[in-house]
């Protein structure tokens, strides 16, 4: 594939590198401040990233950008009808948006707040654990996550996610609180909190505790190399089925529509 990568930060650097280990091309990396990115744009010129795309042979785009930036650089690269991978997270308030721009443009947009394989088959395990522990009132859930003090949006997009289906198959829990408690909490309540420190790649950790012990389920990444792998391993996915005709356009999709999880 000939790839463009819309935000050329650390994650963008990383997915280059992976990339181009799997046999890839990067045509064009496109940044609003990266100095060795191939193109420089302001924040928000979305006539700039169109255009640097559309004179550049690209099959695919994986756009990892920041939270700010993020829904301007959807509404650019769409109208061009390549396939798009975002990995940028704290935008899904705006869902419905993209979904409506998705449909009206008829593109194909692939999004997930972890790409990483190993979260996506952490989602499984404590799924299936929720599903077990609900029968029992003694035992509450609570979930931790912690990542680098660089790090704009809190909590991550991946705890919520996990609180989401927690909650999906736990009805006792029907209400997220991510804000610090000045009540005692409810018991519907799923507190989800966050620490932001040093260079932490992100651990996220659910506790199911009782009077009598603790359950712990944590992932740990030790690196991005993760995130970066699962977002080029989807967006290989997400043009070869393109091609195919086997995905319908106007869609928005998640990692679980290409992968069986």
């Amino acid at each position: 594939m000939h790839i463009a990568i819309v935000g050329y930060g650390k994650m963008g650097h990383i997915i280059r590198s992976i990339a181009e280990s799997l046999g890839h091309t990067v045509a064009l990396t496109v940044d609003i401040a990266a100095k060795d990115a191939d193109c420089i744009v302001k924040a928000g010129d979305k006539v700039a990233i169109s255009n640097a795309i559309s004179a550049t042979e690209i099959d695919g785009i994986i756009e990892f950008s920041h939270p700010a930036s993020v829904i301007a650089n959807i509404e650019a690269l769409l109208p061009l009808g390549i396939p798009v991978v975002v990995g940028t997270t704290g935008w899904l308030d705006k869902k419905d948006y993209v979904e409506n721009l998705v449909k009206n443009y008829n593109g194909v947009l692939m999004h997930s707040s972890n790409f990483s394989i190993g979260v996506n088959i952490f989602y499984r395990i404590v799924e299936e654990a929720s599903k077990l522990i609900k029968d029992f009132d003694e035992y509450d859930t609570a979930i931790w996550e912690m990542h680098h003090n660089q790090k704009s949006d809190s909590p991550s997009g991946t705890a919520i996610d996990i609180a989401k289906r927690i909650m999906s198959t736990n009805p006792k829990k029907n209400q997220i609180i991510t804000d610090a408690f000045h009540e005692r909490p409810q018991k519907n309540q799923l507190h989800v909190s966050s620490t932001r420190a040093g260079s932490i790649p992100g651990t996220h950790t659910v506790f199911f505790d009782s009077a009598a012990d603790t359950i712990e389920l944590t992932h740990r990444a030790r690196n991005r190399d993760g995130f970066a792998l699962g977002a080029v391993h989807s967006l290989e996915r997400l043009v070869l089925r393109v091609r195919e005709g086997t995905l319908e356009r106007g869609c928005l999709y998640s990692m679980s529509d290409l992968f069986s999880f």
